[in-house]
């Protein structure tokens, strides 16, 4: 549970800065990044890719976080 906080929260901050260029909490970048952690290992399993390791998760939920930051700016 605390590993999968963490790769959140690490996930969600780098999509945040990368999408936005600016932070949005901590709160905001936990719930992004934990969401787009699973969101990131489906799009994933869809294309036939796993991804393991402390690398491997932060890259498979930071994928999923830029397609929620993505989706979030074309709803806004």
């Amino acid at each position: 549970m605390l590993y999968s906080l963490f790769v959140g929260l690490i996930a969600g901050w780098l999509a945040n800065y990368l999408f936005k260029g600016k932070g949005a909490g901590l709160w905001l970048n936990l719930v992004i990044g934990v969401v787009g952690s699973f969101v990131g290992s489906f799009l994933f399993s869809l294309v036939g890719l796993s991804a393991t390791g402390l690398i491997g998760s932060i890259i498979s939920a930071l994928a999923g976080s830029l397609v929620l930051l993505f989706i979030a700016s074309k709803l806004k």
